[in-house]
């Protein structure tokens, strides 16, 4: 039987593209395994999922800060590296992906001290900390973003992102009926996302006078960002945010306000979406956003419009400019290889496991 170890955590977004992977390897004959921290958030996503067995190893947090215990991580980083290499020879694995963040280094490490390939995952235009510090001891880094892999020199291999397949079987019927819409308007989905969003939230809501004139307009605002004051707003629909109802929002949606993300951005480009971008300002973020977002224009994908720039008038004018060039975009799309993530990394595992 073939045996993989995953691992990945830290953020949701370094656990998610895992999980879409899981299904396909355990419908292939695969044996998986996941490697986290015995208290991190990626513990509580994978450890109840069927067919996966969890282990936990000690792990330092890699801070670009000065914090007393950037002192004492790196040797929690050994000690982990460690416990990952007993757990290697335990479950002799034919491969180890790894999504990233600080959980990731001490497995990478522990599988290359056994003689295990790796295969790494990128999900930004530059690599995080932790992929740095991994990427010399895997065989073949994949990337989301073809400029991220044509500087990761001959190990980079652009592949997209892993998605889930749940999101592709939304219904728009079903989506219209949830939001209280009809079919007889364009649907614009905002997603505002958590606090560090408010500007967005704030904008939208001003520019809903000429908005609702031509949208109907779901907001996903965030936890605790709902304004009560818009209840019962025609066309007007607002929810903190959506789990199992998100691939209904996407079907039922025609035009996208957005964050960045870079796995956001993949079930954009995925689900081909129009979308108008509005990345993090380097004031709240390490500039990821902005440089995916910028990609994503580059080629077409999307149209980006910067937080500093953003006012609920131009906000209102880019939306119909997005929804007006929908068909170029769409087609533009159309024509990504990257598209189906899922695939060209499930290729890359199978390529690089030892036999």
């Amino acid at each position: 039987m073939k045996r993989i170890i995953l691992t990945g955590g830290g953020t949701a977004g370094h656990v998610t593209p895992n999980l879409a992977l899981i299904p396909e390897l355990l419908k292939g004959g695969w044996e998986v395994h996941y490697i986290g921290t015995a208290d991190g958030m990626e513990r509580g996503l994978v450890e109840g999922v069927p067919g996966v067995t969890y282990h936990s190893v000690a792990s330092g947090k890699l801070r670009r800060y000065f914090d007393w215990k950037n002192f004492t991580d790196p040797f929690r980083v050994m000690a982990g590296a460690i416990q990952s290499a007993d757990l290697v020879r335990k479950i002799h694995p034919n491969v180890v992906f790894s999504k990233g963040g600080f959980v990731s280094v001490p497995v990478v490490y522990g599988a290359w001290m056994c003689g295990v390939p790796v295969v790494l995952h990128e999900s930004d235009m530059t690599p995080g900390l932790a992929n740095r510090l991994s990427a010399p001891l895997a065989k073949v880094l994949c990337c989301t973003f073809p400029e991220a892999a044509k500087l990761a020199g001959a190990k980079g291999r652009y592949t997209g992102t892993p998605l889930r397949p749940e999101l592709f079987q939304g219904n728009r019927e079903q989506g219209l009926k949830l939001f209280g819409f009809k079919d007889d308007r364009p649907v614009l989905m905002v997603v505002g996302g958590s606090s560090g969003a408010q500007a967005v939230n704030i904008a939208l809501r001003k520019a809903l006078p000429e908005l609702l004139s031509c949208f109907q307009v779901l907001h996903l605002c965030g936890k605790g960002n709902l304004d009560h004051a818009f209840d019962g707003t025609p066309y007007y629909c607002q929810k903190e945010y959506l789990n199992d109802d998100m691939a209904h929002a996407y079907a039922a949606s025609d035009v996208l306000v957005s964050r960045a993300g870079s796995n956001t951005l993949c079930e954009i480009l995925a689900l081909r979406k129009p979308a108008l971008l509005i990345p993090y300002p380097k004031t709240a973020s390490r500039g990821d956003q902005i440089l995916n977002a910028q990609s994503f224009e580059r080629r077409g994908l999307a149209r980006v419009l910067m937080q500093e720039e953003m006012t609920p008038s131009l906000l209102a004018e880019r939306l119909i400019e997005v929804y007006r060039d929908r068909g170029s975009l769409i087609d533009a799309m159309e024509h990504e290889s990257s598209a189906d993530g899922l695939s060209n990394v499930l290729r890359m595992i199978y390529q690089y496991a030892k036999k």
